[in-house]
């Protein structure tokens, strides 16, 4: 007996045994689990739920049973796995936010897009859906084929006929032993158009089915943003789509602005995605919300976002999209199964496999219609037989003595007389068949009336106008194409819907100026080379002849030189005393406060340390159309166009040639016809068109602008843009005045030009000159630090030649350095002067970007 044993027991490697039975292990997962059949769409488990539910007549138009009945039938049937696992899938099939057209219609609580859990299933109850009920439709006319059940008491068919398209429109999810398939859902009537597209022209390209077929269609809705991963799923099989949620923004009655959001992306969690939403606000990583609702209910999904009062909707949205699942992606991974095999299909191969599929089902549905329609034309042929010769069938049943020699009789045709008779049995020497004498026997006495003659003679010429169509449909393989046609037409009516997803072609990839809100800054640069930006909130306004407030801590040695106004989305030029050029985004200059001394420049640009800023320019795009012109202090300059700039490297390139004595004072972006003005420290200026100086190249020196005498310089420079303006000019003691455009004549370049202020010795020299209007107001700059912001409509009016009035007030010692302008925007209200009174930080909110550049103070 122990040698009988020991013979049964196989001495094997164990890694070579593990890799047998792994392989094993894996095959069965892949093609008994895992992944969908590519004819019809569904997974082994899907495939049987739906069989045990039509077993059990659950169609659309009848009853509701418990899914635990459904559950047991099919595993107790079909499926050899606990009825924990099958619940599961029968739930995923009845949930509409899971299945684009859900093949199961459940009754009870079947889970929600919040996560929660489905009622058990002794509580729920289900029936097939119509979707269903087309994936089974004929399947009992010998469509496809059969295989014994686990235990091969029962037969199971391998797949089902599928006159709806399900793998393509439903989609399909799985992951089996080292592969995966993540099959996106699509809209009925597209798909419809694709394959019959491809029905008619085998050699449709996927870009002409991409026409049709244009890109998924999830349940949830949400937007497909940017085609190119839709695209290479198509070409590939494999691809990224990123699907966002569809949100907008809501304003209040109070100004207030809502961002609500009605879908989200396919397979994400609402429950989880809105406490990851509130950890990212509690983190400060999403800022501007200050409160999340979830208002969602039977009326569809609705969850709404609180802004800030301060914070800009579409900023917070980027965020949102940018840190959360608001915005997620979907990698299309088309793998199923294809004669037994997994493969990786593009869209028109995957096509192909369903109109393949379909063609040999209404191949074997036309056969068995066939063969069905001729058997009974065969019995109807003998029934008129017998009624054709009635008197001698009578006779031979009652001179039979049982039935068998009736129905022998009957088939040989004994002692019938008629003349060259062959019969109607088709087989040579019987004059019936077997088949049609047994139908003669069973036919009941009340046939033989002329009415029941008149409805076998009907009958039998109806059956052979369907013969002959049968026939045609297989010997026609157009007409075989045209009824997978017509069947996806009835599809489309019967299903069909507006597509759910919306589709953004031109997207683009998340630039971080989209997560940041666009708004004025002022930003400030010491002598020393420190840098920040600030609100112009932090900022109150004041009138004429204000002391202003403390703007900057600095050392004694230290003081604000640049001061101008520029939006968080625009480019600084940085101009140097060596004449090169450098760029920075506003919002890459660090936030700081009203006293904060910022940040060294050094840190954000590499300049070399013998150098040091003297320009600065605000500008958003570099074009062809417009033009960086400079000036230095000895009155040089030069017209370049704005393109010729963007190029920069990180260690800057070369902006202009400037002499060993001189400096450069000023830049800005000019356009054509356009007239600048030069104001000198002695209060002289010049005013010339653009024309007058041609355009050159980024390294050339320049041309003589205004004529100096041997002590004057330049120190402001003013690009004229209304004619209603004035240029308000400022000294370094603190005064100041206001005087029209047109009252500086325009000359030609390289003249001493005419007197714009008496520099006195109340006034001292010149500081800076700016063009303003009526509304505008100005940032004021001393040396010790102190900043005013105050309105120029409280500044007088005067002509050229005159001293002007008080301005700032400055402590002993203090001068005046620089000088900006901050437009006001038409949005703007009056400043509260009691409110200003009670807090330095008041000031009215919002200014224009400054396109003119901060100038170096003598």
């Amino acid at each position: 007996m122990t040698e009988q044993k020991d013979q049964r027991i196989l001495p094997v490697k164990i890694e070579e045994e593990l890799k047998t039975s792994f392989l094993d292990y894996s095959m069965t997962v892949i093609m008994a689990r895992a992944l969908p059949d590519v004819r019809d769409g569904l997974k082994p488990s899907q495939r049987r739920i739906l069989v045990a539910m039509n077993d059990l007549s659950l169609a659309p138009n009848r009853g509701y049973r418990k899914c635990a009945k459904i559950a047991g039938d099919t595993s107790g049937n079909y499926h050899p796995h606990g009825e924990a696992i099958v619940y599961p899938t029968l739930v995923h099939m009845a949930q509409n936010f899971r299945m684009r057209y859900p093949l199961v219609d459940g009754q009870g609580n079947f889970g929600s897009i919040d996560g929660y859990p489905p009622a058990a299933m002794r509580y729920t109850e289900a029936r097939m859906s119509w979707a269903a009920t087309e994936l089974l439709g004929d399947l009992d006319k010998d469509t496809v084929d059969y295989m014994g059940n686990y235990d091969d008491t029962q037969k199971e068919p391998m797949v089902l006929p599928s006159k709806f398209p399900n793998l393509i429109c439903n989609g399909s999810m799985g992951i089996a032993v080292g592969m995966a398939t993540k099959i996106p859902p699509h809209n009925i009537c597209e798909v419809a158009a694709g394959l019959k597209l491809l029905i008619d022209n085998p050699d449709t390209d996927i870009p002409e089915l991409v026409e049709h077929i244009k890109a998924p269609d999830f349940p949830t809705g949400g937007v497909i943003y940017g085609m190119s991963g839709v695209q290479q799923a198509y070409r590939t099989g494999r691809g990224i789509v990123h699907v966002r949620a569809r949100a907008e923004v809501e304003t209040l009655k109070n100004g207030r602005e809502n961002i609500v959001v009605t879908e989200i992306p396919f397979l994400v969690n609402k429950s989880t995605l809105l406490e990851k939403i509130a950890d990212l606000v509690r983190d400060k990583t999403i800022e501007g919300l200050s409160n999340i609702r979830d208002e969602s209910g039977r009326k569809g999904m609705r969850i709404v976002f609180e802004i800030k009062r301060d914070a800009q909707a579409e900023v917070v949205l980027n965020q949102l999209y940018q840190h959360s699942m608001l915005q997620s992606t979907y990698g299309v991974m088309m793998l199923a199964i294809v004669k037994g095999r997994p493969e990786l299909l593009n869209l028109k191969e995957m096509l192909q496999h369903y109109i393949d599929h379909r063609h040999e089902v209404v191949l074997r549905r036309t056969r068995y219609d066939l063969d069905k329609a001729e058997a009974r034309a065969h019995v109807l042929a003998g029934l008129r037989f017998a009624l054709d010769h009635i008197d001698w069938v009578i006779n031979t049943i009652r001179s039979s003595a049982s039935p068998e020699e009736a129905k022998q009789r009957l088939m040989e045709g004994a002692s019938l007389e008629v003349a060259d008779f062959s019969g109607v049995s088709g087989e040579e020497g019987l004059v019936l068949s077997e088949v049609q004498a047994q139908a003669i026997l069973s036919m009941p006495l009340q046939r033989l009336t002329g009415l029941e003659r008149d409805k076998i003679d009907g009958e039998f010429d109806q059956l052979q106008r369907m013969i002959t169509d049968l026939s045609d449909i297989l010997d026609n393989r157009g007409r075989q194409m045209q009824i997978i046609k017509d069947e996806l037409d009835e599809m489309v009516e019967r299903f069909g819907d507006e597509r759910r997803t919306e589709l953004v072609y031109a997207a683009e990839e998340f630039d971080i100026e989209d997560l940041i809100a666009e708004e004025d800054m002022v930003v400030t640069i010491s002598h020393e080379g420190y840098i920040k930006r600030m609100s112009p909130r932090a900022y109150r306004v004041q009138h004429r002849g204000g002391r202003g407030v403390t703007g900057m801590k600095t050392k004694e040695e230290d003081f604000v030189q640049h001061l101008f106004v520029a939006s968080t989305h625009s480019y600084l030029m940085f101009l140097t005393s060596k004449g090169k050029c450098y760029w920075l985004k506003v919002y890459r200059i660090p936030e700081g406060e009203r006293a904060a001394r910022g940040r060294p420049l050094v840190n954000l640009l590499q300049i070399d340390q013998d150098d040091q800023i003297c320009a600065i320019v605000s500008l958003r795009e570099f074009n062809d159309e417009q033009y960086l012109f400079t000036a230095t202090r000895r009155g040089i300059v030069k017209k370049t166009v704005l393109s010729a700039y963007q190029n920069i490297r990180r260690d800057g390139i070369i902006a202009l040639k400037i002499q060993e004595d001189d400096d450069l004072i000023g830049a800005a972006i000019i356009e054509e016809d356009q007239d600048i003005t030069l104001i000198t420290r002695s209060g002289r200026s010049m005013r010339f068109n653009e024309e007058e100086v041609r355009q050159m190249g980024r390294v050339s020196t320049g041309v003589k602008g205004i004529g100096l005498r041997e002590d004057d310089e330049v120190v402001d420079m003013v690009v004229v843009g209304s004619s209603d303006s004035q240029l308000l000019t400022i000294c370094e003691n603190g005064y100041g005045k206001r005087t029209g455009q047109d009252e500086y004549p325009r000359k030609h370049r390289g003249g001493m030009g005419v007197i714009d202020i008496k520099t006195t010795d109340r006034n001292g020299p010149v500081v800076a000159c700016k063009e303003v209007l009526g509304d505008d107001e100005v940032m004021i700059v001393t040396q010790d630090g102190v900043l005013i912001r105050t309105e120029v409509g409280g500044i007088s009016t005067v002509g050229r030649n005159t001293q002007g009035v008080r301005v700032i007030n400055l402590g002993e010692g203090d001068r005046v350095i620089d000088m900006t302008r901050v437009p006001k925007s038409e949005e703007e209200s009056e400043v509260d002067e009691a409110a200003a009174a009670e807090s330095e930080n008041v000031v009215d909110n919002g200014s224009d970007e400054s396109t003119g550049g901060a100038q170096t103070p003598p």
